[in-house]
């Protein structure tokens, strides 16, 4: 591989290894609104950078640029000021007073959070006609509501934008409504196998861990099935006739509107099913305490049919009964014996990945019970999110090697600098193409990676391995997908709302 660095005048010398991939995709994005699809760890960031000193030296104006976390914001913003020779750089993010961001807005280049940037357009705080260029980072979450889609719509024609992900969705309808919100006329991708990435491309191997759930665990998930079974007996009484395929949380959620309008009889079973459908795959993919603490909060806050399921239903309420003797019992999920199995084999560090916060906690007390330096990395919601702040030092201390496991949710999957690791796990599956090549990639980046998944067998750990895999293939073709009918709408007349 090469040793030659990036020139450029606001550059700082040494600073940006020279990668042709890199340069090929800046050079492209610099001419239209353009999608750059980029697998974790090669390098996105640097693509972004690229563009930006060109706008700069062209004196097209400023440039904004977005993350969705306030940590991956800073740590944009560490990057710019680290590799650029700018003195005007500027952060803004939520935690600013609004009299402060006022004088922070006049900055060449602004890193900001989605939200902040959104409201304050919206107030005319800052005017769109002082950026050139604004760059989306993970640029999937364009979709819907959320704030990419508000910000896109302020600025007219003329300012460039350039999204950045390491993976399209799966699904055609979000892809095409992510290049119709961000207005994307070109998609550039790169994958693994692209020859001019392959070299700098680690091997990671791997591994799908089946493990049973123990005699108790099993019990309790009878009696969740039993209770689920007599909801979808009375619904098919009603006249809702669900099939054995359409027997999912996603299902489920599916039918809410056309049951309250057409079939409101099923009301109270559908609401039902969804509580305990919930409850069962908490208790499948994370184990005793989670699914506890989730009826603890579903038993709070009352709603349609929960007083007859946590104190009639005698399938259900034998369930909680069981929970909690296997909870006394020191009983949570063969996955936690499983992990402590493999991280006695591990000398570097670990990254585990789980959906459920309350997984985190317990995850990460048990290893530290068994004498593993281990933390947690949570957003910053509710009671219990780590402040900017905390993400920060918690991150800093598994970079330095303080820590050797970090317990991570979400916040942990998309674009942080959390170190190179060797050994990735995922404590439960994800269906989401999205979040399994973003977990994915947080190792192999450097040296030969290895991801571990566990799997519970017979339980939604099984069904979410099926369906991520189909919706992995089908986002490595999306970006030829889309760029077929990017292309075709360009020799056609019509418009790009029209096309879609």
């Amino acid at each position: 591989m090469s040793e030659e660095y990036f020139k450029h005048k606001f550059v700082k010398p040494n600073a940006i290894e020279f990668r042709e991939y890199q340069l090929s995709l800046s050079k492209d994005a610099k001419n239209q609104n353009s999608l750059v699809v980029l697998p974790t760890g090669l390098g996105k960031t640097t693509v972004a950078l690229q563009v930006i000193v060109d706008y700069l030296e062209q004196g097209k104006g400023g440039v904004l640029f977005l993350a969705p976390t306030r940590v991956l914001v800073n740590q944009h913003f560490e990057f710019l000021k680290e590799n650029l020779l700018l003195d005007d750089i500027g952060i803004i993010t939520g935690e600013d007073l609004l009299s402060k961001r006022k004088k922070l807005w006049v900055n060449s280049i602004i890193c900001a959070t989605p939200e902040v940037a959104r409201n304050d357009l919206q107030r005319n705080i800052v005017p769109t006609e002082q950026f050139s260029l604004v760059i989306f980072d993970e640029a999937h979450r364009a979709v819907g509501n959320y704030a990419y889609t508000a910000i896109a719509s302020h600025f007219q024609e003329n300012v460039r934008f350039l999204g950045m992900t390491a993976t399209l969705p799966s699904e055609k309808k979000k892809a095409e409504e992510i290049v119709k919100s961000l207005r994307i006329q070109s998609i550039l991708q790169k994958t693994d196998e692209s020859h001019d990435v392959k070299p700098y491309i680690q091997e990671t191997k791997t591994e799908w861990v089946y493990v049973d759930l123990p005699l108790e665990m099993k019990a309790i998930q009878t009696c969740l099935r039993l209770a689920l079974d007599e909801r979808y007996t009375q619904m098919k009484k009603n006249g809702l006739q669900l099939t054995k395929n359409n027997k999912s949380l996603s299902a489920l959620l599916r039918i809410r509107t056309y049951v309250l309008t057409q079939n409101r009889r099923s009301a109270k079973p559908l609401f039902t099913a969804i509580r305990i459908t919930y409850a069962l795959n908490i208790l499948e993919a994370h184990g005793v305490t989670s699914f506890l603490n989730f009826c603890d909060r579903t038993q709070k806050k009352k709603g349609v049919g929960v007083k007859e399921l946590f104190e009639i239903d005698p399938n259900f309420t034998r369930a909680i009964h069981l929970a909690k003797v296997a909870q006394s019992n020191g009983i949570e999920h063969s996955k936690i014996l499983k992990l402590q199995e493999i991280l006695a084999t591990v000398k570097g560090k670990v990254l585990i990945f789980t959906s459920y916060r309350d997984s985190v906690k317990v995850i990460n007390e048990r290893l530290v019970g068994m004498g593993i330096k281990s933390e947690f990395l949570i957003g910053k919601a509710g009671e219990s999110g780590l402040k900017q702040e905390k993400q920060i030092q918690t991150i800093q201390r598994f970079h330095d090697g303080e820590t050797k496991a970090l317990v991570a949710t979400r916040v942990g999957e998309e674009g942080l600098d959390i170190s190179e690791v060797n050994l990735v796990i995922f404590y439960d599956n994800v269906p989401s193409s999205i979040r399994f090549i973003q977990r994915k990639g947080r190792t192999g980046r450097k040296n030969a990676g290895r991801l571990i998944v566990l799997i519970a067998k017979d339980t939604i750990d099984e069904v979410y391995y099926w369906i991520g895999k189909r919706k992995i293939e089908s986002a490595k073709a999306m970006g030829s997908i889309l760029s077929k009918k990017l292309e075709k709408n360009s020799t056609s007349e019509e418009s790009l709302d029209e096309f879609f």
